[in-house]
């Protein structure tokens, strides 16, 4: 009868958010998209083309620019996978020195925006790089010469950076994934005869499929659409820098949109692909106290083997980091392998440029107001989703998740379009104020992660304490308040921070809708610091520790909060 009666009162609540999210969602998310496929398929009398798509399929440069983006998505995939795997298998099977610290490198790579690292691998790797410099001290390259490795790898570069930079994602996912697995099944199929590998690729792999699915596709749109490194690599040849550089246009061709459209496209029906191929649902699996499970120690050599993995991978994608933070504190890094000198005064000089200190004051406002409306609507989404009965409930899931398949590039773009001069959204216009769109944009994009980690809080909070509540006579939307909310406490501040942080040094939206210096967040005041002549790098190096310091709080507490539930939060 309780339960029966929480479903019945919280109806109307129900039905209002699925209203107000609807009607957000058609707003900020199906009318920026629809502005952008009717720029590239409809012509100047409104009728149905396909001439500028055919035109951009038709173009060496833009099928290039395609092939390019595709193929360092694709790589950029497997890198990850590559990397992230291995990882996450040795951190659940096993016990080995140092685990509980080495784990929790493993999210160093995320507080710093791979573009800004890129900025410390052009130092290391340039012509007169670190790298030349060590070969030249050790003999193998002649003193004075030099090669231009990023000038010559500039494709692998990105995907090296992007797979550095984004493993993470894919590790948490896994991890996730494999602690859900029966220990049981895994026994049966080596009793069977089984073991190695081909236990691994056929027993476990297919099990933890979702997991590798629902990381892989993130890895895979956000490389895919990387704006960032391509740009800091001077590597045009690439769909995302072309759509950039071609936002000059928006106003009165048809060709930047139709390249935006031929994207947004190739990015759905790729993730639909996907989705078919590797995303269903995993085969249901008995409690792991059936059988025996838990990490091993797998002896002492082996133990040493798997910190030295994890030791290595960690050193590899700090590599930029520690490339920008001796950028940010050199006054000068020329054919040395390290700065001939150290000084301070990049910091005082960032926090003292005009650009910094109202960059820093305005990420703070825009990543601050976005979150407040994700907490809001996540905390409501979760629970119509999860506490309710209301039919349709799946789709507003589905609903809020659908901004993690859509490239950002693609939606910075849709509001830029929808807000042009004589739109209906003209008012947000981001040539004059930036701030609502920003605001939208931020909040858009890191909803899913809110939503995700408000669902796992509710589905592990009994509806026994609410059904309590209401039947000594609290309404419903108070019980939730006062009895459940604070007993998730851990996941909406994990899902908060999370959707600040990431909002704090959002790449795609910074780049294409701040295009007014009073208005610049800290990641487009990087961008246009870095194309400084003179001290430039070094001013944009020392505001790029300073969001890596920001980040590295965040996500250590997001950490501590959830642990390996992090991994929840990036799931589709």
């Amino acid at each position: 009868m309780a339960r029966f009666k929480c479903a019945f009162v919280s109806r109307p609540f129900a039905i209002g958010v699925y209203a107000l999210t609807a009607l957000f969602f058609a707003a900020f998310f199906a009318w920026p998209i629809l502005q952008i496929l009717q720029g590239g398929f409809l012509d100047a009398e409104g009728s149905l083309t396909f001439a500028y798509v055919y035109e951009i399929f038709t173009d060496p440069i833009h099928l290039e620019g395609l092939s390019n983006a595709f193929m360092l998505a694709v790589f950029s995939t497997l890198l990850t996978f590559l990397i992230a795997v291995p990882l996450a298998f040795v951190s659940d099977r096993y016990i080995f020195p140092g685990k509980q610290l080495l784990s929790a490198f493993i999210l160093v790579p995320m507080i710093l925006p791979p573009f800004v690292g890129a900025i410390g691998i052009r130092q290391i790797f340039g012509q007169y790089g670190a790298l030349n410099a060590l070969l030249q001290n050790i003999g193998l390259m002649a003193e004075g010469a030099t090669f231009d490795w990023l000038g010559a790898n500039r494709f692998w570069g990105i995907v090296i950076l992007n797979a550095l930079h984004l493993y993470p994602i894919l590790y948490l996912n896994v991890l996730a994934a494999l602690a859900n697995v029966d220990p049981a099944m895994e026994e049966a199929a080596e009793n069977l005869g089984c073991t190695g590998f081909r236990r691994f690729f056929k027993i476990t792999l297919p099990l933890i499929r979702p997991g590798v699915f629902a990381g892989g596709t993130i890895v895979f749109i956000w490389s895919f659409t990387e704006l960032g490194v391509p740009l800091i690599f001077d590597f045009t040849r690439v769909t995302s820098v072309q759509i950039f550089y071609g936002l000059k246009d928006i106003g009165g061709s048809p060709f930047p949109y139709a390249l935006v459209a031929v994207m947004l496209v190739a990015s759905v029906l790729l993730y639909a692909l996907g989705k078919g191929l590797f995303g269903r649902e995993g085969h249901a699996m008995m409690a792991k106290a059936t059988s025996t499970g838990g990490p091993k120690n797998p002896g002492t050599g082996a133990a040493f083997i798997c910190s030295g993995l994890f030791g290595l991978i960690t050193l590899l994608a700090v590599l930029p980091h520690i490339g920008v933070i001796l950028v940010a504190f050199s006054s000068d890094w020329y054919g040395t392998v390290i700065p001939s000198n150290f000084t301070l005064q990049n910091f005082d000089l960032a926090l003292g440029h005009q650009l910094t200190v109202p960059a820093i004051a305005n990420s703070l406002k825009f990543a601050s107001l976005s979150t407040v409306v994700d907490i809001f609507l996540g905390i409501s989404i979760a629970y119509v989703v999860v506490r309710t009965r209301l039919p349709g409930r799946g789709l507003l899931d589905a609903m809020a998740m659908m901004p993690l398949a859509v490239p950002g590039l693609v939606l910075a773009f849709g509001y830029l379009a929808m807000s042009q001069e004589g739109r209906f959204f003209s008012f947000l216009d981001p040539t004059e104020n930036p701030t609502g769109l920003l605001i939208i944009a931020y909040a858009v994009r890191r909803l899913p992660y809110v939503v995700r980690s408000c669902v796992a809080g509710f589905q592990q909070t009994s509806e026994t304490l609410e059904e309590a509540a209401q039947n000594l006579g609290a309404p419903p939307l108070k019980a939730t308040v006062r009895i459940t909310l604070p007993l998730i406490t851990a996941n909406i501040m994990a899902g908060a921070l999370l959707a600040f942080s990431f909002a704090m040094l959002e790449v795609s939206d910074s780049l294409i809708l701040a295009q007014k210096q009073a208005y610049y967040p800290i990641t487009k005041a990087i961008f246009e610091l870095f194309q400084l002549l003179g001290d430039g790098r070094f001013l944009a190096s020392a505001l790029g520790v300073w969001a890596m310091v920001f980040l590295a709080v965040t996500i250590g507490g997001m950490s501590l909060l959830l642990g390996k539930r992090l991994g929840a939060i990036f799931r589709l």
